[in-house]
């Protein structure tokens, strides 16, 4: 009976599961079925179960109002992966809109499964890691108006079924791996308004004139695709083009006037980083009534800027920067009444800026610089209230600096460098609330600083050097908490250095040399924590060196010299790693620090007579003179009798020269030999000990040594081979003519987180390179061997920041900016504290303009398992790749892992993090050595590097950004991903680079 009443009961259980399996229709198990497939980590469709009825209340399903069919599936960014379910989902046969765009969907796409999806009219799978060949079934879909596949691993050619869709209206293939040559039957789709193809590894082909039979088209994006030739005349015919971008080609020749003249609903044409050459046609712009943007900046365009062009009223955008244009701007431009933005900066423009501009719209952005303009600055340029950049540097301008920027409070950068303005600074100039840069370097402006300063709490660079500037430093200069760099040398400020200044902890250069600054230096100058470089130089400043400059521990550079400071030097001196010191004209007296009372240091303890028994022979006296002079007199005098001596002088003199020359080919010459810093060694002693015993490394281009001097210093000396042992992997000949100028450049770079070049040798058969000595090793070293244990995450934090700043360094910085071209974590060094700095430029570029920083490399630049994407099939390397580059080393630092290792198969790190979190989620990819409770905070720069190692190079963020993203990561949101749209543009106060430089 028990037995009886079990299998009853069991038997009831089996209907009622089987009644609730079946209640849910048929569009449902559907859903399930592709649910199974997915692999979904943040269980984001939890809420899809066998329990309802319909799928209709499921979360990311819309269904018909009546027929209760599933029309629209929305899966976008749920952190799915897997294969894409084309099946299952196919089956829904009223579904019309499908989007599993920014997920990890991986594996190739079934082009079979699609064929079903008859009423189908949107797909958006872009930001995904699909791969494989794009699928030509898809182009029997009915129905699709909408295909989006961007930002993908799809390779293989544009198949020719492309051509056929019937009403596709939007086509992207934007950011992925497809070659061959864009096929001219995407001409026949006559209903296509949208086509971006832009980013992807084309074979150099022109752009084919079929375009020209796009009638509809609105949108048309190549850029990135290798596109060679002249812009065709047939794209004259898209007469509802509102979008053209051809950047990033090698596209020839003048625009076409065909062209132009057609497109009379243009809104936005970009013929960036091309190779056009000629004048900008005037009677082409009559019929671009509806102009909003133009960019034809970064190519080479001669003769004037048309007054057609400018007089667009639609005109929002103009951007001619980087070419040869001259003439003047014409008047016209103040007719538009949407302009936004204007940058013209590296031309040869003259005249003056009309005097209505900004009077008539919302200006925002307005870039001259390095041209030939004169004349006053319009006083009417922020009529709109919402200027943020001005900048003028490198012109002539004259005149006052009107009184109406000081009431435009919206402004955010403003550069005056080098012009002839005059007269006073509108007080509310100095103290604008959202003001972060003002330069006013150079130029002949007089008044005082105002007081009125300390309300720009904001203000981060400070640069007034070279003017007239009187007065005092006012003591509201200690309200500009975010205050990092101060110059106002060359003025005649006068007065005390005020006390407030001490609490500036953010203050990295603090320059205040030549004017009439006297009294002490204030107390509390031991807060300067950041501080990399101190010059008071020629002043009348007194006092005693305080003793607390020896604990700042990034002070490189300390230039006292020319005042009236007294006492002894502090010994506390010592503690500092100065590439500069210079105390000279003083009066100094007692006892020099054991470590600068050599001969290398002479020349900064001149001038004070206190000093001259600290250091023998520093200050010769007067018997000393007196006696050479004798000695000159007395060897006049019997000239004629040693002649014959003289004559054998001069035989062994040429033959010690010979014999010199003959161990050149051997060794180095102390001729060859050129010094960046003050040296506390002698270059013959470095190349005495280097031997065998003493290498630390070594490579493909030579060796490196450990150096122990005599004098306690440690050194570490790179050997590379000479041109003629480098054989057919050596530099270019224009490399090789390069190195010294190159060499110069970086030898003189002054940065905390940039490892010192102290000198170099360049001979014949080698060249010597020696750098100060880092106890600590390279990153690698330690990240990957037994001593991991040592980079606990604090540490690791620490190095991710420090190694960002060298960097953003280089890119922002330095004058001219500097692409590395080599980041890796064998090129980041550490010294005894674990602080990061960049090293080995051997293979870095100084970028001279805009083309430069993206220039085409005829060699192999940078390291396999860091190089970006992009220069598999460009070879252009610029600061994106830089960013690219550091990404994997976050990763590295993150994971614990190298960039390259046989567990990733034929993955790279980077293709590795990324299938494991889809796969195994974020647990599994964090080093299992760091310690849980700082899991969050390791997640967040997780995606920082995530960032930037985005396989679309304008989605990188610029490294002035990943600094202030690392530095706040604690405030970044938990959700932010690594992908981003590919229309993502940074904010331009993070785009110096294209634009005027620091």
């Amino acid at each position: 009976m028990l037995h009886l009443n079990t299998f009853h009961l069991s038997s009831l259980f089996l209907f009622l599961s089987l009644t609730t399996t079946l209640s849910l229709n048929q569009d449902g198990l559907f859903l399930l079925q592709a649910r199974l497939q997915l692999s979904d980590p943040t269980n984001a469709l939890a809420s899809w179960n066998r329990r309802d009825a319909t799928p209709c209340n499921w979360t990311y399903v819309t269904c018909h109002p009546s027929s209760a069919a599933v029309t629209v599936l929305d899966l976008s960014n749920l952190q799915l992966s897997g294969p894409v379910p084309a099946a299952p989902l196919c089956r829904l046969p009223a579904l019309s809109n499908l989007s599993l765009a920014l997920n990890n969907l991986n594996a190739a796409l079934p082009s079979a499964a699609f064929s079903a999806c008859a009423a189908l009219r949107h797909l958006d799978l872009s930001q995904n890691l699909i791969s494989g060949p794009l699928p030509a079934a898809l182009a029997n879909l009915p129905s699709l108006e909408y295909l989006d596949l961007s930002s993908n691993n799809f390779s293989g050619e544009i198949p020719a079924t492309f051509g056929t869709f019937r009403r596709l209206e939007y086509l992207s293939l934007v950011s992925n791996l497809i070659n061959g040559t864009i096929p001219s039957s995407l001409g026949n789709l006559s209903t296509l308004k949208k086509l971006h193809l832009a980013y992807n590894t084309f074979n150099a082909g022109p752009i084919p004139q079929e375009f020209g039979n796009l009638t509809n088209l609105e949108e048309l994006w190549l850029a990135g695709c290798d596109l060679v030739g002249p812009i065709p005349h047939s794209l004259g015919k898209l007469t509802k083009l509102r979008n053209l971008d051809l950047s990033m080609n090698t596209l020839v020749g003048n625009i076409p006037e065909q062209l132009v003249s057609g497109l009379n609903s243009i809104v936005q044409i970009e013929l960036y980083q091309n190779s056009l050459s000629g004048a900008l046609p005037r009677a082409a712009f009559v019929n671009l009534t509806h102009l909003e943007r133009f960019d034809a900046s970064a190519n080479e365009l001669t003769g004037t800027i048309p007054d057609e062009l400018c007089g667009l009223r639609k005109l929002g955008s103009l951007n001619l920067y980087d070419n040869k244009l001259e003439g003047a701007l014409p008047e016209s431009i103040v007719l538009s009444e949407s302009l936004y933005e204007v940058k013209l900066f590296n031309n040869s423009l003259n005249g003056s800026l009309p005097r209505g501009l900004g009077g008539g719209s919302k200006l925002q952005r307005l870039d001259v610089s390095y041209n030939r303009f004169s004349g006053e600055i319009p006083a009417r340029l922020c009529a709109g209230g919402v200027l943020e950049e001005l900048i003028l540097i490198y012109n002539s301008f004259s005149g006052r600096i009107p009184e109406s920027l000081g009431e435009c409070k919206s402004l955010r950068r403003v550069r005056f460098r080098n012009n002839n303005l005059s007269g006073v600074v509108p007080e509310g100039l100095w103290g604008l609330p959202h003001l972060y840069l003002l330069e006013l370097v150079e130029n002949s402006l007089s008044g005082s600083i105002s007081n009125a300063v300390s309300g720009a709490r904001n203000l981060s660079i400070l640069l007034i050097s070279g003017n007239k500037f009187s007065g005092s430093v006012p003591e509201g200069i200690g309200e500009l908490v975010s205050l990092e760099e101060f110059v106002a040398s060359h003025n005649s400020l006068t007065g005390r250095i005020p006390s407030s200044i001490v609490r500036l902890s953010q203050l990295d250069r603090l320059v205040l040399r030549d004017n009439k600054l006297f009294g002490e230096i204030p107390v509390g100058v031991g807060g300067w924590k950041k501080l990399n470089e101190l010059d008071l130089a020629n002043n009348r400043l007194d006092g005693n060196v305080p003793k607390e400059l020896g604990n700042l521990p990034g002070l490189n550079y300390l230039d006292l010299s020319g005042n009236r400071f007294s006492g002894e030097i502090p010994i506390e001196l010592q503690n500092l790693k100065l590439n500069l010191l210079n105390l000279s004209n003083n009066q100094l007296s007692g006892e020099i620090p054991p470590l600068y009372a050599n001969d290398n240091y002479r020349k900064s303890f001149l001038g004070n007579p206190g000093l001259c028994r600290a250091l023998s022979g520093l200050c010769p006296s007067l018997g000393e003179s007196e006696g050479k002079s004798r000695k000159y007199v007395w060897i006049f005098r019997f000239i004629f009798v040693l002649a014959g001596i003289v004559l054998i002088v001069g035989v062994a003199w040429f033959y010690f020269k010979f014999r010199d020359f003959k161990k050149m080919k051997k060794g180095f010459h102390i001729s060859k030999w050129r010094s960046f810093h003050k040296l506390g060694f002698s270059e013959f002693e470095i190349v005495k000990l280097l031997s065998e015993d003493n290498v630390i490394g070594s490579g493909a281009s030579g060796k490196v040594y450990k150096v122990a001097l005599s004098n306690g210093e440690v050194v570490a000396v790179k050997k590379l081979l000479g041109a003629n042992k480098m054989g057919n992997n050596g530099a270019s000949d224009s490399e090789k003519d390069g190195f010294e100028i190159e060499v110069e450049t970086l030898g003189k770079i002054r940065h905390k987180n940039i490892v010192r070049l102290w000198c170099c040798c360049n001979n014949r058969d080698s060249k010597l390179l020696v750098y100060e000595y880092m106890p600590n090793g390279s990153l690698a070293d330690l990240l990957h061997s037994s001593k991991k244990g040592l980079l606990d995450w604090a540490t690791r934090y620490k190095i991710a920041i420090d190694a960002a700043e060298g960097l953003s360094y280089l890119h922002h910085d330095c004058v001219p900016p500097i692409v590395h071209r080599d980041v890796k974590s064998s090129n980041i060094l550490l010294d005894d504290e674990f602080g990061a700095k960049v090293a080995d430029f051997g293979v870095a570029k100084i970028v001279n303009g805009p083309n430069q920083g993206a220039e085409s490399m005829s060699v192999i630049a940078g390291s396999y398992g860091y190089i970006a994407p992009e220069y598999a099939y460009t070879l252009r390397v610029n600061e994106k790749s830089d960013i690219y580059s550091f990404g994997v080393v976050i990763l590295e630092l993150v994971t614990g892992k190298p960039p390259l290792d046989q567990e990733y198969g034929e993955k790279d790190l980077v293709k590795w993090v990324h299938s494991t979190l889809d796969q195994k989620g974020q647990d599994q990819v964090i080093d299992p050595t760091l310690d849980v409770q700082h899991r969050e905070e390791i997640s967040k720069v997780l995606n920082v590097g995530l960032l930037c190692t985005s396989s679309l190079p304008i989605t990188r963020p610029s490294m002035r950004r990943v600094v202030k993203m690392l530095k706040e990561v604690t405030a970044l949101p938990k959700s932010m991903s690594g992908k981003l749209s590919p229309y993502f543009q940074e904010d331009a106060s993070d785009n110096d680079h294209q634009g005027s430089l620091v």
